[in-house]
């Protein structure tokens, strides 16, 4: 069970990919569809969605599992 991320695909489009993998899990034009698709697998995988910018920093994390770090309160 690894991270999903959402990255730039490099062609203007954007990728789902799982943590270590060299293939892309699916391909979106926009950001949002991506972002659906990601936090989908990532809920039903109980692990963290990765958000990237289009110059890929990451820009947020959602945490949908065991996380390690839970907030306080």
């Amino acid at each position: 069970m690894g991270d999903q991320h959402v990255v730039p695909d490099g062609q203007g489009g954007w990728n789902v990919k799982g943590a270590g993998n060299s293939r892309a899990t699916a391909n979106f034009n926009n950001k949002s569809e991506a972002e659906k698709v990601a936090r989908r697998i990532s809920n039903n995988q109980h692990s963290e969605l990765v958000i990237h910018n289009r110059d890929g920093k990451i820009s947020r994390k959602d945490s949908h599992g065991h996380d390690p770090h839970p907030p306080k309160g």
